[in-house]
């Protein structure tokens, strides 16, 4: 099975290295020194990771073959593929591969339909889903147990408990505002 696990982002000064966004949750593991990844597009692959650090929060790598800004920037928004044993699943049942979570339905605890996931976003404090409502529309829902309370991977399915204003228009009322 293959796994996204980061996609490339732009080049960092002079020497061929790229920042990362990162999509896995094991970046020491897949994308260290030495690491073969293949990519979308193909055509652009497979990259070997030669090095790797991080400044300033984000990870940076620079690939073999690969020694100036020109080539780096060349390599803007390829998405890097780890093969991975389908039998290796997280050991962890509350921790998910971000494929197993794309394209749930979200839905309130009542069954009303929120949307559907289209994207995951992994930021420094939690992770977030994209979520495209029927109209169209997307709302982000930040990926913590108090708001997502469920994810039925039978049923294709995430359940939510939202608070007031995360997925709807209603405003949310001030409760410094004291009644006369």
């Amino acid at each position: 099975m293959q796994l996204v696990v980061a996609r490339i982002g732009r080049a960092h000064g002079i020497k061929g290295e790229v920042t990362v966004e990162v999509r896995t949750d094991e970046p020491e593991l897949r994308l260290g020194p030495g690491a073969v990844l293949a990519t979308e597009p193909a055509s652009v692959g497979p990259l070997t990771i030669e090095t790797g650090r991080v400044h300033s929060g984000r990870l940076l790598l620079r690939f073999e073959g690969v020694k100036d800004r020109t080539g780096a920037e060349a390599l803007r928004n390829t998405l890097l593929i780890a093969e991975v044993d389908p039998e290796q699943m997280p050991e962890d049942p509350e921790e998910f591969y971000d494929h197993q979570l794309m394209d749930l339905d979200v839905v309130l605890a009542d069954g009303t339909e929120v949307g559907r996931i289209t994207e995951i976003s992994h930021l420094p404090s939690q992770d977030l889903f994209i979520v495209e409502r029927p109209d169209g529309s997307e709302v982000m829902i930040p990926f913590v147990e108090e708001i997502v309370t469920e994810i039925d991977l039978e049923t294709q399915r995430a359940v939510i408990d939202p608070p007031p204003g995360l997925i709807d228009d209603r405003a949310v009322i001030d409760s410094s505002q004291d009644e006369d």
